[in-house]
Parts: structure tokens; sequence; C-alpha cells
């Protein structure tokens, strides 16, 4: 049965390593995942007081999120934390009090770096806002993607032979995730 996953990049960087990833992640899913990226950059900043008049990105956000049967984080480390972008996306899918989309969507992240560590911080900040929003989080495998500006091929798109063999494995595991629920 094809399940419908939300692809939210953390990046907004149009050339972000982040962004990239997450297409190699797309292309390389089982086809009983049907990945579909959304654009969180056009989102208002949440603001309580506009709960009562939600602005329509939020509502549209809300809405492809409600419909997803699972989500797929992907995301670089800002300051050993989350991206604004991303973080504000996760309090709009939140909010109002009560009508959270995020409650019981399974979900799986993967955090990139230039660096070795490969967006530690990052990805356990994802996590632990999301958890709070009661997302059950695939545990294993993690994905912590180092040194990610060395792994793509010389059209700068494609990865190389051996992160390819990871990220399959990983979209093989977020499938068997995926379909728990």
């Amino acid at each position: 049965m094809e399940k419908k996953i939300a692809v939210l990049v953390g990046s907004l960087r149009k050339e972000a390593f982040s962004r990239k990833i997450a297409n190699e992640l797309i292309r390389l899913a089982p086809k009983t995942l049907k990945m579909e990226m959304v654009e969180i950059g056009n989102l208002p900043l949440y603001n309580e007081d506009l709960d009562v008049n939600s602005p329509k990105e939020w509502m549209n956000f809300r809405e492809t999120i409600k419909n997803s049967d699972g989500v797929l984080f992907v995301s670089p480390e800002y300051n050993r934390t989350i991206p604004g972008g991303l973080k504000n996306a996760i309090d709009v899918g939140s909010r109002p009090p009560g009508k959270s989309v995020w409650k019981g969507k399974p979900a799986a992240v993967a955090t990139t770096s230039p660096g070795a560590q490969g967006g530690f911080g990052s990805n356990h900040n994802i996590r632990q806002a999301v958890v709070f929003l009661d997302v059950p989080m695939m545990q294993q495998p993690e994905a912590y993607i180092s040194k990610v500006h060395e792994l793509f091929m010389a059209d700068g798109k494609t990865v190389n032979d051996k992160t390819e063999n990871f990220l399959k494995d990983y979209m093989l595991a977020f499938e068997k995730w995926i379909n728990h629920f």
C-alpha cells in the first residue's frame, strides 16, 4: 500500500546540501513511499495572535501534513540546533492548541553538516521537539551525514556509491517504520 510522505528540509537555501540529500532520499525511496517535498520558507513566523484567523500558508501547510502518512525531516544544523525555518514549521503545525497536525505521524530525521558530527545537535533537537508533539520517531538507523560537501558526484546532485547505499538502506528502514502505522 502506498504511503504519502511529507519531506521537510530545514535549510531554505536553494542549493543547500540538505535539499540535495532530501532529493536523493526521494530518488532512492521504495516505490511504496510517495515522497513530496513540502516547502516551509513561505510560512509566516508563528504568532499565537494569528490562530484566530490563520494565514493561508499556515492552513495549506497544516492540511498537507494532516493528509500525509508520515514525515521525513532533512536538516542542517545551525548553531548546534534546529534552523529557524524548520522550528517555525514545527510550531505552525502544532497549533492551535489541541489541533496539532503532527500527532501520531510516524517520522524520521536525517541531518547534514560539512563538519564531522553530521548535524548531531540538530538531529536530537528535532527529535526532542516532535516527540513532545506525539510523533513516533524512527530510532535506527540514525542518519548523521557528515562532510556532506564531499559526498556528491561531479554533477553536484547525486551522491557517491557508498553514500547512495547508506541512503537506500535508510529509506528501506523508513519504509518498514512507516508500515508499522
